[in-house]
């Protein structure tokens, strides 16, 4: 006799409150509670007096980041010491190179109210960031404030970090000698390069606004012997040559045309045997697996006039109509992957 599964309202009601659990752990990172917890437990007073927190709701606060995965805890309430989880210790912790919060501090200080107006992007297919209220485009305005470009490329390197680092163990560099990272920001994904092939010499290529700030990074990871910095625009100007042309979540901020466009100018820009990397939240085929990339996507909406994510079909289609010869797909660190094109 078959066992009937009963409806249930719990996956409705954890995904349509989610917002709640999201704000949460936004709100603790923004205010440096896993740094701050990351020197040694404490108590909850301990945590209300460093942070200038309330009475009011102080323990639900703590208790529900316990209940959600992202403290340990003994005690209860007043007798209470909290302490960082493995995870929040190694990726939440300004203070470590392992440190991914910069993506959730966007999340929390740009993206949460943009999301508000979802809807709205859904019916007319403008973004729903910055630019809908001066027209301005997304980029434009975060390359013009240096605190904003700052935010953003350790946001950006924070969400890539785990991904960087997988592939720079996992891919087969042996039968090459230079890499050019288009759109390489702040140069962290060249520096995890080098730090794991040291035979490779690297090329971080972006706009010349970005130069001081990859400049401080890779002069602090000792690195600058190993990385060279070159500023242009990758719309305006040919692509340096190298036997590896890499691209992290850049594709997906364009449309189809200028996707074409930049795969194009890899293609060029690779010798013969040469790889075209591009490391984005690759939706699977059929589009019903990977909800990170999925959402990814609905986020170029908000974030961008014509941007959007793709699957790796796609991908194959793209690179054999500029002439690439062929394809493989490594996975890399959660939903992301590695599409990688030969020439």
């Amino acid at each position: 006799m078959e066992t009937q599964i009963k409806p249930s309202p719990a996956a409705i009601l954890q995904i349509g409150t989610g917002f709640w659990a999201s704000k949460t752990l936004l709100t603790a990172v923004n205010m440096n509670l896993f740094t701050l917890l990351a020197n040694g437990e404490k108590s909850g007073q301990d945590i209300q007096a460093k942070l200038g927190l309330h009475n009011r709701s102080l323990y639900d606060f703590l208790d529900a980041l316990v209940a959600l995965g992202f403290l340990s805890r003994t005690g209860i309430k007043e007798t209470a010491v909290y302490k960082n989880t493995e995870d929040t210790n190694l990726f939440l912790d300004k203070n470590k190179p392992s440190y991914i919060g910069g993506i959730l501090e966007m999340a929390n200080n740009r993206l949460y109210p943009f999301w508000n107006d979802l809807e709205e992007g859904l019916k007319t297919g403008l973004p729903q960031n910055e630019s809908k209220n001066n027209g301005q485009p997304p980029f434009e305005l975060i390359y013009a404030d240096p605190a904003k470009l700052s935010e953003f490329i350790h946001a950006m390197a924070g969400v890539q970090t785990g991904n960087f680092i997988t592939f720079s163990k996992e891919f087969d560099f042996s039968n090459y000698k230079t890499l050019c990272d288009i759109g390489g920001s702040g140069g962290h994904f060249s520096a995890h390069i080098v730090m794991n092939n040291p035979h490779i010499h690297c090329t971080s290529f972006d706009l010349l606004p970005v130069e001081p700030i990859a400049k401080d990074i890779i002069n602090t990871m000792n690195l600058s012997d190993n990385v060279t910095l070159a500023s242009g625009d990758f719309f305006e100007d040919d692509f340096p040559k190298a036997d590896i042309i890499t691209m992290g979540n850049v594709l997906h901020d364009w449309g189809e045309q200028d996707k074409l466009m930049l795969i194009e100018k890899a293609y060029r820009a690779l010798p013969i045997g040469g790889a075209l990397v591009v490391i984005e939240n690759i939706i699977d085929d059929a589009r019903s697996k990977n909800a990170f990339g999925l959402l990814m996507s609905l986020n170029m909406l908000i974030e961008t006039e014509k941007g959007f994510d793709f699957t790796f079909e796609d991908f194959n289609k793209w690179t054999k109509q500029v002439g690439f010869k062929s394809t493989t797909l490594l996975p890399l660190a959660g939903p992301a992957s590695a599409a990688i094109a030969y020439k």
